[in-house]
């Protein structure tokens, strides 16, 4: 899961990026309006938290932003105001929830797995694609009720290919999903190759179909009939 975090208060934003920061979670922060617009522009999200009040705009203005655009990103605002009218405003907006400050960051963390599946999986905990099911609270993938031993970034990776199953993945996409704003730093995206190669070879040794197919001179795409 990448998510974009839009906060200014940096100490609220140091204890929110560290707490759902994992293996398998990739937190970038933006510290005002300016700064989320840019990375808005340049990187996909899967969830965006948003803080209404910024010091340099207002939260609901990015929210407008990201329908404009036909953004993706799920919504989840977080803010200190507890207004019944920012709240319905942002919903209507199309904020998916509304999160008042203080909260307990177990909270949070609970409610952007929700809003996840609710967008990706139609609020499912298990996917099942042929023989092969995915525990998403349990990260366990099985085919044929056998567990499939993967790597984080495998299951990840595997995940991000049921969410867009019959799209085109580019291998810059695949690498900004997993790997977030390192991927800049980054000569080659070679290592997306071979997390795709283990995958395929992984979910094969166990018996599965190989639906991930290489399109030449553009990517990936998981084929799903």
């Amino acid at each position: 899961m990448k998510l974009l975090l839009i906060e200014d208060e940096i100490a609220l934003a140091d204890n929110i990026n560290a707490y759902l920061s994992t293996s398998e979670v990739v937190c970038e922060v933006a510290t005002s309006y300016n700064i989320a617009i840019d990375k808005l522009g340049i990187y996909k999200y899967d969830i965006i938290i948003l803080d209404i009040m910024l010091p340099d705009g207002n939260g609901l203005d990015i929210v407008r932003y990201l329908k404009e655009n036909q953004l993706e990103s799920g919504i989840l605002i977080i803010s200190a105001k507890n207004s019944l009218d920012d709240r319905v405003d942002g919903l209507e907006l199309g904020a998916d929830d509304y999160l008042t400050k203080p909260f307990h960051l177990s909270e949070l963390n609970a409610r952007l797995k929700a809003i996840y599946r609710r967008r990706k999986f139609q609020g499912h905990k298990t996917l099942q694609l042929n023989e092969l099911q995915i525990d998403t609270d349990n990260h366990e993938v099985t085919i044929d009720a056998e567990l499939v031993e993967l790597t984080v970034k495998e299951y990840e990776l595997l995940l991000f290919f049921v969410s867009n199953k019959n799209r085109v993945l580019t291998k810059q996409t695949i690498a900004e999903h997993l790997w977030g704003d390192n991927v800049d730093f980054l000569d080659s995206f070679d290592f997306v190759y071979q997390h795709i190669k283990n995958l395929r070879k992984k979910i094969a040794a166990a018996g599965g179909q190989d639906n991930i197919k290489t399109i030449y001179g553009l990517g990936y795409k998981l084929v799903v009939e």
